[in-house]
């Protein structure tokens, strides 16, 4: 109730409600769409609105309510049965979650969301082939968004077909220079097919805006130690560990560009071998 017992307008409320998830306040948001659905139980916008940000603050079961009332409201609702796979996938149910990506894309066929979260679960499952073929799906369906692009040339690497994933990357970064993402995987493609000094100036240039950021670090250490500049190498690596000490001294172990320094002491300190 608001001031003399007047009830607070939903609209007003959803207004406050969507600034706060676009401020990334999903809690203070929750409180403007219970008020709304207070008043309007099926006020469809408040559901879809809840849900998402119950998801951001990884209250999954909670969300998966909201978007059963959407569908129970409207069985074809896209939005909904995507965000509920979302949601599913959140808490390890990968076959649900798969279920309602198919249902969405059943419920309407131009719904690139879908598509690439299918596609994500699929890499995830090591269907690496399937999960391009989707993929490819998304970005034809909404060419404007990367993040299916990025994420194509991510399952390219991983099949190491190397070339087809730097040219992936590299063609994201002429449509979207700011996007640091695919910037930084650019680099990586690039040692991967041992271009060192040209993934050398990618981790630089990233490093001047983000000097802190472990994996630009260790990438470029890598780098390093494949150009046989180990000082250089053990520095940075020793910086990575100092920032993410358990996963950095793994992958350190099993990177075969480390393999020639398994005798250096100052190599076997940094990463406890």
């Amino acid at each position: 109730m608001g001031l003399f017992g007047k009830k607070e307008d939903p609209e007003d409320l959803m207004y406050e409600g969507v600034g706060m998830m676009e401020k990334n306040q999903p809690k203070a948001a929750i409180s403007f769409f219970n008020k709304v659905l207070k008043q309007e139980p099926e006020n469809t916008e408040a559901l879809l609105q809840k849900g998402l940000a119950l998801n951001l603050i990884k209250k999954y079961q909670d969300a998966i309510t909201c978007f059963d009332k959407l569908i129970e409201i409207d069985p074809k609702d896209a939005q909904a049965l995507n965000n509920r796979g979302i949601s599913m996938a959140e808490t390890g149910n990968i076959q649900g979650a798969a279920e309602y990506y198919d249902r969405a894309i059943e419920a309407d066929s131009k719904y690139a969301s879908a598509y690439f979260n299918k596609g994500v679960l699929l890499d995830k499952l090591q269907e690496h082939e399937e999960a391009l073929t989707v993929l490819e799906k998304a970005i034809t369906i909404d060419p404007r968004k990367p993040n299916a692009m990025i994420y194509k040339g991510i399952v390219l690497g991983k099949l190491k077909r190397n070339e087809e994933a730097l040219n992936c990357f590299s063609n994201v970064c002429k449509k979207y220079p700011n996007n640091l993402d695919a910037f930084f995987q650019k680099g990586v493609q690039l040692a991967e097919l041992d271009q060192h000094k040209k993934a050398l100036d990618v981790f630089d240039e990233l490093l001047k805006k983000y000097k802190d950021n472990v994996n630009v670090i260790y990438a470029k250490s890598r780098s390093m130690a494949a150009l046989e500049k180990y000082p250089e190498s053990l520095e940075l690596l020793k910086q990575a560990v100092s920032k993410s000490p358990k996963v950095i001294r793994a992958w350190a172990k099993e990177e075969p560009i480390f393999t020639k320094l398994h005798s250096n002491d100052e190599f076997r300190k940094i990463v406890k071998l």
